[in-house]
């Protein structure tokens, strides 16, 4: 049975990007650890509303903050369009990256000297996480978690070791 779960992270942590050549931009430990106890977080396909594949509050959306970033889990329905399509585009990894929908409550900038100014976040209303082929911040994820496939691989290197030695 394959697993229909589509994980990674949505946000990472002290990772610069630039937005709209204008500024750049990161994102501080503590960006989402409020919001996260306060709203209820829906999963999208490319910041559609009408394309809806999670949410929070319906158990099908994991969201957590960790040392690296925010980090999701996220169930996928195959009996919907949107789910079939999540998992498909993520699977073959034409989608494997993130964005996130907010609204900034604390920012604090920077004077970038030579360089762009840069806009540090340190809390925001999260509204949605999205998998997207084009994220602001490269350095997202999204992947499908195949634990039969990473059960199978190890079973069989383990069997291959035993026959090496004899053992059957």
């Amino acid at each position: 049975m394959p697993d229909n779960t589509i994980s990674g992270y949505a946000a990472r942590f002290g990772d610069e990007t630039i937005i709209a050549n204008s500024f750049r931009e990161k994102l501080a430990p503590g960006t989402f650890a409020r919001t996260l106890k306060e709203r209820d977080v829906v999963a999208l396909l490319d910041h559609d509303s009408g394309r809806v594949i999670g949410r929070a509050s319906a158990g099908t959306l994991t969201l957590r903050e960790d040392r690296i970033g925010l980090w999701f889990s996220l169930d996928v329905d195959t009996t919907t369009p949107e789910g079939q399509t999540a998992l498909g585009t993520v699977r073959r990894q034409d989608i494997k990256g993130c964005s996130f929908g907010f609204n900034v409550r604390v920012e604090r900038w920077e004077d970038g000297g030579d360089r762009l100014p840069l806009r540090i976040i340190e809390d925001v209303d999260l509204w949605e996480v999205t998998l997207t082929a084009f994220p602001a911040y490269p350095t997202t994820s999204a992947s499908l978690r195949n634990a039969d496939n990473a059960a199978r691989r190890l079973r069989s290197k383990a069997q291959a070791a035993h026959r090496l030695r004899g053992i059957s």
